[in-house]
């Protein structure tokens, strides 16, 4: 545990310092999201949680660092699990023109406002017992957050108490697009009939703004799309 605290604190003086930069390759998203799935499945299994996925049956391409994207989604869903109740969890991908996105949905204790006020600060937990049991540093979503930032992407939170949680991760599929939405909608696949917290009550991660040494590469001259 020690170890994962001094990689995690290690990870966030980089970001600190401007020195966090990408490994960007043109990927199909869907196979970051099985990697992820595959990697919770057995944490799932032991806590009682159906684990469903639902991707296009097209490629979902776009110029992102996989590592950096694989444990932003490796955060959510392993959360999403902890936190499910024994409830299902839905992995959700989706994209259009200009972003792709992926949205994991639990139907498990969900969050109050001001939960989602602080879900990505530093070191903060909503349930301090749950962590000790389960495991963890407190940084993962500050360090996913900064990783979203980093590809001038979007990391938004939804959560009602009782009715479960929803993280929405939504990236640019090239450099130079600034996002002005996204292909899926925040909530996700909600079977609880509650709806969404108010626009001021959602911690969203804006894309930076003006040119940054670390801003995504354009990779868009070397892109050839294979069958």
């Amino acid at each position: 545990r020690f170890e994962e605290l001094l990689t995690d604190l290690l990870e966030i003086s980089r970001f600190d310092a401007g020195a966090a930069v990408l490994d960007v390759e043109h990927r199909d998203l869907r196979d970051v999201v099985t990697a992820v799935v595959d990697t919770a499945a057995p944490l799932a299994e032991s806590k009682g949680v159906f684990l469903s996925v639902d991707m296009p049956g097209e490629p979902v391409r776009a110029d992102i660092d996989p590592r950096r994207v694989e444990r932003i989604l490796r955060n959510l869903v392993v959360n999403a699990v902890e936190h499910a109740e024994g409830n299902p969890v839905e992995v959700t991908v989706g994209g259009d023109d200009e972003a792709v996105a992926v949205v994991v949905r639990d139907h498990g204790i969900g969050l109050t406002p001001d939960e989602l006020n602080r879900v990505f600060d530093r070191f903060w937990r909503a349930d301090p017992a749950r962590a000790r049991t389960t495991g963890g540093t407190g940084l993962g979503l500050a360090i996913s957050q900064e990783d979203a930032r980093l590809h001038a992407g979007r990391l938004q939170a939804w959560g009602s108490p009782g009715a479960g949680a929803s993280f929405r991760l939504t990236l640019p599929r090239r450099a130079g697009i600034r996002l002005t939405g996204s292909p899926l909608p925040l909530e996700g696949p909600d079977r609880s009939g509650e709806r969404p917290l108010e626009t001021g009550q959602v911690p969203v991660v804006n894309p930076p703004t003006g040119p940054t040494p670390t801003a995504i590469p354009d990779l868009s001259a070397s892109h050839e799309e294979t069958p």
